[in-house]
């Protein structure tokens, strides 16, 4: 393999994150990906984790980005959104820095894609955090935010660890909407995510055509904005007060209500399945039978479940999983640290799986 990839590659880690309150729907579709109203999330540890490498070097005849061992077009005509987004912001640190090389990208998750589990939040999270280093560019946590964001809006709540809020802005240009965090991974520690999986595919609808969808045709989406902004005042304060109940009633309300507008929307964007409302009924009746709300589920946008909870209710909601045939399996994951920076020669570009496309263009 060519000595400049050695040389130069930066790799970074970063862990998806989920939303106790949402983002569904922008104010704006030229790719700033400015969202009508602010959202909350919980960064996940590294259980679910993506790894990004990047490298600039004079060998490369084009950009290049490989996910999970597949080349993905990021230059040309017809194009994914995101890719469209991922290549703007690439050029714009490559000019910030000067360098005029091509570069390779290579990212892998250890998790489903495209399922739900926020794997374009921890891809263009990782990205941005390997880029800004790659081309030591040096960009603060606040502004790298605002790069993911372009990428994939949920990302940049990916660039912190612990709860993280995505203040919605104002500005036409997207400056003021940004992440900051607002508790770090230490402060309630046994707070838990069970992500119940029941389809691992790729989702029929991609959250870019659900957002302008939704946005365009939902009756009930014009009272969501307002709902969601309370709500995330309301999932400050439970996190603030330790309070489960609080907690689990508001992230299960902004789910409902962010799912029934998809519903609303024509054609309508039906994500839920049966055994996703299996898990419902049986969070409710979990509740129901302990007199008090000891778990909460939330979906993405996908069929997964992640169920919130605290450690000491894990095995009552583990028992009434079990007891689901459409429940696949289940990833537990605690509040994590978001991205860094992995020391050493640590690559994906040396993998065997994808050396011999890459070397080949190094040639």
């Amino acid at each position: 393999m060519a000595e400049v990839i050695l040389d130069r590659v930066t790799t970074a880690s970063g862990t998806p994150n989920i939303a106790f309150i949402k983002y569904w729907g922008k104010r704006d579709y030229t790719g700033l990906n400015m969202p009508n109203n602010s959202s909350i999330s919980m960064t996940l540890d590294e259980t679910l984790s993506t790894k990004t490498s990047v490298v600039f070097s004079d060998k490369l005849k084009r950009d290049e980005l490989y996910i999970n061992g597949n080349e993905e077009a990021i230059v040309g005509d017809k194009i994914p959104e995101k890719s469209v987004y991922l290549k703007r912001i690439l050029d714009q640190m490559r000019g910030l820095a000067k360098v005029k090389q091509n570069a390779l990208i290579v990212s892998e998750n250890n998790f489903p894609s495209s399922a739900g589990i926020a794997s374009s939040a921890s891809g263009a999270a990782t990205l941005i955090v390997a880029l800004s280093k790659a081309l030591d560019l040096n960009k603060s946590p606040k502004d790298m935010s605002i790069l993911a964001r372009q990428i994939s809006g949920s990302a940049c709540r990916s660039l912190f660890g612990g709860i993280v809020k995505w203040n919605k802005g104002t500005e036409e240009d997207g400056s003021d909407s940004y992440s900051e965090q607002v508790f770090d991974d230490t402060y309630w520690p046994e707070l838990i995510d069970i992500i119940a999986i029941v389809d691992p595919s790729k989702k029929k609808v991609s959250s870019s055509i659900g957002h302008a969808a939704t946005v365009k045709t939902s009756v009930l989406y014009k009272a969501r904005p307002a709902f969601a902004e309370n709500g995330v005042k309301e999932i400050e304060k439970a996190i603030r007060e330790k309070d489960l109940d609080l907690l689990s009633k508001t992230i299960m309300k902004d789910s409902n209500n962010m799912h029934a507008t998809m519903l609303d929307t024509w054609p309508p964007i039906i994500y839920l399945t049966d055994a996703s409302r299996d898990i419902i009924y049986g969070i409710h009746e979990l509740n129901e039978t302990e007199g008090e709300c000891v778990a909460a589920y939330t979906f993405d946008a996908g069929p997964n479940a992640h169920i919130i909870t605290l450690e000491k209710h894990r095995e009552k909601v583990m028992d009434m999983l079990s007891d689901m045939v459409g429940v696949r399996r289940t990833i537990e994951s605690h509040l994590g640290k978001g991205p860094r920076i992995l020391k050493g020669n640590v690559s994906l570009i040396n993998e065997k799986t994808l050396a011999p496309k890459i070397t080949s263009t190094l040639s």
